[in-house]
């Protein structure tokens, strides 16, 4: 066999196996949200616990407050660096009274959004991931089979609801975070007036950016769920493994969050960007 025939050979394996993995994530997605009504109805109370888990974390987490104190801080943090690099950069050509205007704009098209998908894909979805995994390394997937409960609702289906039901607070809390981090440093810190400073951010925070902001939320949490579900219930090597799996789900998941990022902005804002600044 010549060179040229190997490499078309390695070539065409190559591209089935990645058509293979990708039929086997769509057959895995569209079971998993299919299950979700029979989570609902015969898995209340797991889906109980897995909020009250993810909200507030367990054990040694549950002190910080779980995913909702990490997300809670990363956002603080993105809010406060928004106002410093805004205050700093208009200053430069006069105009620093718009920091306003920039808290309120980029904060909830791109700041507050990435920043808690990225959080919800190193917390959420890496926890989820690695649960599940270390259950499927141990064989209690298999004995959930044995014992004739369908795995995947009690697993996966329980698990993205409570994932789409936490994210509305969690995001909430974000949201608020980045824009009292950023008042703070503005009118604090630099001590711009706080009615200029409100008069901007009030006239350009729009009430429909915020309501696309929170559906933009809810998609990421919903691929996050979907791609460490998937990885964590498919992982194999013993809790090598488990750790491999969760690598290549936090990659693709945060792949996926800044993908819904942008497929949302060039949906709502691509065409005009609801926005219009004149004077």
């Amino acid at each position: 066999m010549s060179y040229s025939n190997y490499d078309a050979g390695t070539g065409q394996r190559h591209a089935r196996d990645e058509l293979d993995l990708f039929g086997r994530h769509a057959i895995f997605y569209a079971r998993s949200l299919a299950s979700i009504p029979h989570a609902l109805v015969h898995h209340r109370t797991e889906t109980i616990r897995l909020i009250a888990e993810i909200g507030m974390g367990s054990g040694a987490l549950a002190v910080i407050g779980g995913t909702v104190a990490i997300v809670g801080f990363l956002t603080m943090a993105a809010g406060g660096t928004i106002a410093v690099q805004g205050y700093s950069s208009l200053g430069n050509i006069g105009i620093e009274a718009l920091t306003g205007f920039f808290a309120a704009f980029i904060n909830v098209r791109i700041a507050a959004p990435v920043i808690s998908g990225i959080g919800l894909a190193a917390t959420l979805g890496a926890g989820t991931t690695a649960q599940l995994g270390a259950m499927r390394v141990a064989e209690e997937i298999d004995a959930l089979e044995a014992m004739a409960i369908r795995p995947v609702p009690y697993l996966i289906g329980t698990r993205i609801v409570a994932g789409l039901v936490t994210v509305i607070p969690l995001y909430s809390l974000a949201v608020i975070a980045s824009f009292l981090a950023s008042r703070f440093a503005t009118v604090d810190i630099y001590g711009q007036s706080p009615g200029v400073y409100n008069h901007y951010f009030d006239t350009f925070l729009i009430p429909t950016d915020i309501l696309w902001s929170f559906a933009q939320a809810i998609l990421m949490a919903l691929a996050v769920m979907l791609i460490h579900t998937f990885y964590g219930f498919h992982a194999t090597g013993g809790p090598v493994g488990v750790g491999a799996a969760a690598g290549h789900a936090v990659r693709a998941s945060l792949v996926a969050v800044v993908m819904v990022t942008l497929l949302t902005s060039l949906a709502v804002y691509g065409t005009s960007g609801n926005f219009h600044l004149s004077g």
